[in-house]
């Protein structure tokens, strides 16, 4: 995934500043772009989709239980004697 991006990022930096080529070697300069990106908390975007699934499930699975919970509490009200 990231050789990738790094690939396509110094083939747009060569054709958007064809002069770069010339400061910056081509192989030490993905070398360091692809250690900067390793060292990012980067996810593909299939893997946020999913995770994304997953809080939506996790989030409605919440508020059911909330609803339920009220519900019982109200039930519980309801019963308890009155002073």
């Amino acid at each position: 995934m990231f050789s990738d991006f790094a690939q396509r990022f110094v083939n747009e930096l060569n054709e958007k500043l064809p002069d770069a080529a010339d400061l910056l070697p081509k192989k030490e300069f993905k070398a360091a772009l692809n250690s900067a990106l390793e060292r990012m908390d980067l996810v593909t975007r299939e893997e946020f989709d999913a995770q994304a699934a997953v809080l939506l499930r996790t989030r409605e699975r919440l508020e059911a239980l909330e609803k339920q919970l009220t519900e019982l509490q109200t039930n519980l009200d309801r019963q308890k004697p009155q002073s």
